[in-house]
């Protein structure tokens, strides 16, 4: 079992997951899979890490009505390997999949796209620790390798960022750089400087 793998969860366990964040258990803005996996790819990106109680309540949006100690260790059990796993695939500089298409469609039963909510997330846990990713290095350069995150979130109301969400070919662009980003991103943050 390599590293990589030794994190990853099931399918089994990540249905499990899946059915506890869409639970009476949670709060109605607790985070699902697609926005959890963003939350974390922005945590281990960031060049502090943020304290275990903190993301979990960002996950959850408060503390959950846990139905026992039980139900609450296994749950978090689950998260943290998804954390981790996250967590050694930039480390190992692997190709993090996103857990959507990367496209800004939605369909008929959705208010956003998949990709939008994912980028939301990421941006959450930017805004969460704007200080860390903005105070250590130059701002404007920080900025520029977020942006196709940040057009993806549908969060900024700036022209030049509605001018990119207005071209069709340029935005579709941008969205799939998204996973070789999130590389880039992490190596800007955590390579040795030369």
């Amino acid at each position: 079992m390599t590293f990589i793998t030794a994190h990853a969860l099931t399918d089994t366990e990540m249905d499990q997951l899946d059915d506890f964040l869409y639970s009476d258990y949670v709060s109605e803005d607790c985070l699902d899979l697609v926005g959890v996996h963003g939350l974390f790819c922005a945590l281990n990106i960031s060049p502090s890490p943020l304290d275990e109680a903190t993301w979990l309540e960002l996950v959850f949006d408060g503390e959950p009505n846990w139905e026992s100690d039980e139900q609450k260790q296994e749950i978090v059990a689950l998260l943290k390997r998804y954390h981790q796993s996250i967590a050694t695939n930039l480390y190992s500089d692997g190709e993090i999949e996103l857990p959507c298409e990367l496209s800004l469609d939605a369909n008929d039963e959705e208010d956003i796209s998949p990709l939008a909510w994912w980028s939301q997330a990421f941006m959450e846990g930017v805004f969460n620790q704007e200080e860390q990713w903005f105070g250590s290095k130059p701002e404007e350069e920080v900025a520029e390798m977020l942006l196709p995150i940040m057009v993806a979130s549908d969060l900024f109301n700036e022209d030049d960022i509605n001018k990119i969400r207005d071209n069709e070919k340029l935005c579709a662009e941008m969205c799939s750089q998204i996973p070789e980003l999130l590389i880039d991103l992490y190596l800007f943050f955590h390579a040795p400087e030369k």
